[in-house]
């Protein structure tokens, strides 16, 4: 592998990501890049927000399905958070699940780029310098699935719903859960139910889920 001549500062890296072998192992590799330094790693995603504030990362590599409060259900909510907090960092998806859904959804939250895991790590890294120098990158052969795919048909809000729903709790745990009242609950479910074609919401968060609107 060719490496750029060291800079004098390195692109810090902050690593998110719920599994402590994929987030070693990727730190391991990306510390081997003379330009690359990861300074901070988190394992959930509600711990996104508070570790770009405190350790200033240029670029964020956020997994997708990761443990979280209600409002930070998976790593695409964190990067629309942190993208909404309008602070100094580029985000990078960086997932298992190479499904269109997730890179429009990803693309929608702000992240500035989507690649799946089995990247190739010199191809990882480059692509890492691409986003901290502003660029955006996409897998190639998601982005012309996800042009070729159905686009989202859930709203935000029963996106949010769903995700809640799929943890299993009743319809008043999930308006507690989401400051919401019983009714609206029930509405919102009504609709992605209606929307995913579903028998009743278990089904609505299999399709949703499979079709990575959710």
């Amino acid at each position: 592998m060719t490496h750029p001549p060291r800079s004098e500062a390195p692109i810090r890296l902050l690593l998110a990501d719920d599994q402590d072998l994929v987030r070693g192992g990727l730190s391991a590799l990306l510390n081997l890049e003379p330009d690359l330094e990861v300074v901070a790693e988190v394992g959930r995603g509600d711990q996104i927000l508070d570790a770009v504030r405190e350790h200033c990362p240029q670029v964020a590599l956020v997994d997708i399905e990761m443990p979280g409060g209600p409002e930070t259900a998976d790593g695409i909510e964190a990067v629309r958070q942190v993208v909404a907090a309008q602070l100094e960092v580029r985000c990078l998806i960086v997932t298992t699940f190479g499904r269109p859904g997730y890179l429009r959804r990803a693309m929608d939250a702000g992240a500035a780029g989507f690649v799946v895991k089995d990247t190739p790590a010199d191809q990882l890294a480059q692509m890492v310098r691409k986003v901290a120098a502003g660029q955006r990158v996409v897998d190639p052969a998601l982005a012309a699935d996800s042009l070729a795919g159905a686009a989202n048909p859930l709203t935000l809000r029963e996106q949010e719903v769903l995700r809640a729903a799929a943890e299993g709790g009743a319809v008043r745990a999930v308006a507690a859960a989401l400051h919401l009242s019983q009714g609206t609950v029930r509405n919102h479910l009504s609709s992605a139910i209606g929307k995913t074609q579903a028998q009743n919401r278990h089904d609505a968060v299999r399709i949703a889920r499979a079709q990575g609107w959710i």
